[in-house]
């Protein structure tokens, strides 16, 4: 019997099948890790994930459209197969079969190998990583067993079973992308918050503004007007949501505010990464910008002796 010949259809279909599939389970993946990291953060790390800022939204509209996407391409190539059974044995169909079963399996050992070496080198076996091994090994072992039993014929004797994992398979995705607007908030949501951060980074500008005026000139600017020195600076950084400028006020010869109108409960540590400073001494420890909502004003001193007075070339 002569071999199925493959037409421009069947590799189009397939590959794209492929790419669907790979691209949405690896951003399913990532989402979760994602969801993992956000609820049980990990104390070692100096900035904590940014649900806003670590690609969950990216991740979201990937599984949303390619999923379907996927789905859809195999109803069309089980269409052809129904139609033509000799489609079911072109070598397209059973090298894309074969080579998800090997990226399943290799993804199963890596991630028990993974597991293991963390065990015996005595590490600590946190609630993340054991969720992130789990969701791994779950994920390859359902891919490995379904395209196995494709390959064996099983889901063309028990077509039912198959309508019921294609619904368990919406379902999931569909509680998962649903459990990532509680974290990530709604569109407008992730547009206040992004607000918020160009706001903080306005803040942040303006107190190097500052700090650097003092530092020419030893004392703090009387307003934000003496800040806009078209050879020094750019222009001022302005309030992004209503174009007003941000609030500056000097408190003392070396102490001074900065004020914005905030969305938003700040969701991010916005403290900079500097070396330990001993307890009493005021300067880079105090750089934070933690907020709530509404107006949050923020109360800095300078410390000459992080921030010491330019000498004046003779």
């Amino acid at each position: 019997m002569d071999k199925p010949k493959i037409t421009a259809k069947d590799f189009f279909l397939w590959a794209g099948a492929m790419v669907a599939f790979y691209w949405s389970i690896i951003a399913f993946i990532f989402l979760v890790f994602n969801y993992i990291d956000y609820t049980f953060p990990n104390v070692l790390t100096y900035y904590p994930s940014d649900p806003y800022q670590s690609g969950i939204s990216y991740q979201m509209a990937s599984v949303i459209v390619l999923l379907p996407l996927y789905m859809f391409l195999m109803r069309l190539i089980r269409a052809d197969i129904a139609r033509d059974p000799s489609r079911k044995d072109i070598w397209v169909r059973r090298w894309a079969l074969i080579l998800t079963l090997f990226v399943a399996g290799v993804a199963i050992a890596v991630d028990l190998i993974m597991l293991l070496t963390t065990f015996l080198n005595g590490e600590e076996l946190t609630t993340a990583f054991l969720l992130k091994v789990l969701v791994i090994l779950l994920i390859a072992a359902g891919a490995f067993m379904h395209f196995s039993a494709d390959l064996k014929g099983y889901w063309e004797r028990f077509p039912g079973r198959k309508r019921f994992v294609g619904i368990g398979v919406g379902v999931l995705a569909f509680v998962t992308i649903l459990s990532g607007f509680f974290i990530v908030g709604t569109p407008a949501d992730a547009r206040l918050a992004r607000l918020d951060a160009q706001k903080v980074s306005g803040l942040q500008d303006i107190q190097s503004r500052v700090t650097s005026y003092w530092q020419a000139k030893r004392q703090l600017p009387s307003s934000l007007a003496a800040l806009s020195d078209p050879l020094s600076y750019g222009p001022l950084p302005t309030d992004p949501q209503t174009g007003k400028q941000y609030i500056y006020q000097a408190t003392g010869a070396l102490s001074f505010k900065l004020c914005a109108e905030f969305n938003k409960e700040s969701r991010v540590n916005y403290a900079r990464s500097v070396p330990a400073v001993p307890e009493g001494i005021k300067g880079m420890a105090q750089d934070n910008w933690q907020h709530g909502s509404g107006q949050v004003c923020f109360d800095r001193t300078i410390d000459p002796s992080f921030y010491p007075p330019l000498t004046k070339q003779l």
